[in-house]
């Protein structure tokens, strides 16, 4: 049997404005988002981070991550959904999603160190 699959899509922190929160840096947001894909496998799911830039190959990228395996489940970061920046971006991902993975549960996180726990709420 297959294990359940988690894509976990967001805005590379590179992209990412983070000057609301001091107490995060480019490197510090890389390292929860690393630690949480490792946290997923060890819930014995397969898991795949998908970082995005802030709009220029963006769709492309998730396209190609969606072309590439079908997933269980797909989370998709607070550092698209929030920023009223990236609304538009975001509904482009999410109608994506909807499009060429039209099986699979949409979760979201609110850190991207809860990452794990929005894929475990659909991983029924």
């Amino acid at each position: 049997m297959t294990a359940k699959s988690v894509l976990a899509i967001g805005i590379d922190p590179a992209f990412a404005d983070l000057s609301a929160h001091p107490e995060l840096s480019v490197d510090l947001v890389r390292a929860y988002i690393d630690q949480q894909i490792g946290r997923i496998r060890e819930l014995g799911y397969e898991a795949d981070s998908c970082l995005i830039d802030s709009g220029e190959t963006a769709e492309a990228v998730v396209e190609e991550a969606l072309r590439s395996h079908s997933y269980d489940c797909i989370v998709i970061g607070a550092g698209l959904r929030e920023p009223p920046e990236f609304h538009l971006l975001f509904e482009k991902i999410v109608n994506l999603i909807h499009r060429s993975a039209p099986t699979s549960k949409i979760a979201f996180n609110t850190t991207p160190a809860d990452t794990a726990e929005a894929a475990q709420r659909w991983m029924v």
